[in-house]
């Protein structure tokens, strides 16, 4: 008992509407549910959680995080509550804070138990229909300060794991409580796992975040539960990287269908899971995925502080190619800020670091998709977000568009719808309605199978271009085919484009 409010446990009762009576019923029937009949509680044990930051037992938290994620309609975790036993849990000072809005960094020893029980969270949000976005997005600078300090530690990699030879590794220990029941594997099976990385991306990419989401948060969750073994340290690297790639690919899925404090957490969890791996350019990454998705929801100033974490954070081993990468993302905030100068310079630098990646070493798999068209593709989608405020610079927005647009193949439709919208929209701003209809009609022709909804962000945001053609037949026929096909949706601003840097 820390003697202090539990703050965050607090917060998120006031949110429930609960009283601390129902609480305390509701956790006796929910633990009954799970197998614990012989829990009981009361009014006044729950106000000792809530005012002294007394941590109840086993499976109480469990149970509590349970309750909060089923009312609430969102993954609600032990760590959100303030119920984990490390450090000063519970107070602002330390998880979950104006530092610390996530409670992030936690304890080396605790992701594989973060990722576990978040991604079952998510799993079971989505059997009942409950999944919403009704938390706060915490912010790019707070984000960047939480994890500034422990982004730049050597690697955590357990340095006592067991070096056994047989692949199986039949008598090794689980590492941490409230395991998944999972087994420990071997070198195939990793390699297994892998495969279904890239099965998933590839899916991604062609059909949008909707259709595969679900697939992946519990292939996810599959994984939190091996890494409660310990395996030998070459498998348990392999193993930290399939998680930080399956976190990515999850958060990104999870942004394409506007669930966007989930796909925060999940870009969290992948810095955390890469860098148990000890790979400091994925964990980097994993940031800019974050970066890119507030520049999405209009803050493209948080956004830069991100990727500059991102920058500094990704050590001294990152490729060319990721540098670039990097820059092309800093350079959509730039524009989306009206910083034209800036954003050019930071385009000139993509370009150099990209033509200087000599492809004499293999890239790694989360970086085999940004090649040419995917560069051209961020070119076109900064240049269009500058025209914004620049006029003029809807030309260079046409001209980058169309390389990329040469360049597409199948497979990529999600990619190929946005640079269709950055072509439409440099076209009405550059008063060319005829061309704008033409590529416009393309991008709606595809959009029909794609389950992106960042694809209809950014038809909501070429359509607001429309306007001023409205007089136009077949302008006046394309909003009218744009409004009835837009699906009716809460929220949702800004747009994304140019989607090769992205799995």
């Amino acid at each position: 008992m820390s003697g202090q409010p539990n703050t965050r446990l607090s917060d998120l009762f006031g949110l429930a509407g609960w009283s601390k009576g129902e609480l305390a019923r509701l956790v006796n029937r929910q633990a009954a549910a799970m197998g614990h009949p012989q829990l009981s509680t009361d009014t006044s044990r729950v106000r000792r959680w809530i005012d002294t930051g007394e941590i109840p037992r086993d499976p109480v938290p469990r149970v509590l995080a349970a309750l909060f994620t089923e009312r609430l309609g969102r993954v609600v975790t032990m760590e959100d509550l303030g119920l984990v036993r490390h450090g000063r849990t519970g107070k602002r000072s330390g998880a979950g804070s104006a530092e610390h809005p996530d409670g992030v960094p936690w304890a080396p020893e605790r992701t594989a138990a973060v990722l576990t029980e978040f991604t079952g969270m998510d799993l079971m949000l989505n059997r009942r229909g409950l999944v919403g976005a009704g938390a706060a997005l915490a912010a790019g600078s707070a984000l960047s300060s939480a994890m500034y300090e422990w982004l730049h530690t050597d690697p955590t990699l357990t340095s006592d794991a067991p070096v056994i030879d047989h692949p199986l590794l039949h008598h090794a220990d689980p590492a941490g409580f409230d395991r998944y029941e999972a087994a420990p594997i071997g070198r195939e099976e990793v390699d297994e796992l892998e495969r279904s990385v890239e099965v998933f991306r590839a899916w991604d990419a062609a059909r949008g975040g909707g259709l595969q989401r679900k697939a992946v948060v519990g292939q996810l969750n599959e994984v939190g539960g091996i890494l409660a073994y310990h395996h030998p340290a070459h498998l348990q690297r392999r193993l930290w990287g399939v998680a930080a790639n399956l976190a990515v690919l999850a958060g990104w899925m999870s942004h394409d269908v506007g669930l966007e404090p989930t796909a925060q957490k999940y870009f969290v969890i992948a810095a955390h899971a890469a860098r148990e791996g000890g790979d400091r350019p994925r964990a980097g990454e994993a940031l800019s995925r974050a970066a890119r998705q507030m520049v999405h929801l209009g803050r493209p100033d948080e956004a830069l502080d991100l990727m500059n974490l991102a920058h500094s954070g990704s050590g001294d081993g990152v490729m060319p190619r990721t540098r670039a990468m990097f820059h092309t993302v800093e350079a959509w905030a730039q524009a989306s800020m009206g910083k034209g100068q800036a954003m050019r310079r930071t385009l000139g630098r993509a370009e150099d670091l990209f033509v200087s990646d000599k492809d004499d070493v293999a890239p790694p798999s989360w970086m085999q998709t940004f090649k040419d068209e995917d560069l051209y593709g961020m070119q076109a989608l900064a240049y269009r977000t500058l025209a914004e405020f620049e006029p003029q610079a809807a030309t260079h927005a046409q001209y980058y568009a169309e390389k990329a647009l040469a360049l597409r193949v199948d497979g990529r439709e999600r990619s190929k719808i946005f640079d269709h919208l950055s072509m439409a929209s440099a076209c009405f701003i550059a008063d060319d309605p005829e061309q704008a209809d033409r590529f416009a009609r393309l991008a709606l022709m595809s959009m029909g199978s794609n389950s992106s909804r960042r694809t209809w962000d950014r038809l909501s945001q070429m359509y607001r271009l429309t306007a001023q053609y409205a007089d136009y037949p077949r302008i006046s026929e394309l909003r009218e085919e744009i409004r009835h096909a837009l699906p009716r949706q809460k929220g949702g601003r800004g747009g994304d484009g140019g989607e090769g840097a992205r799995v």
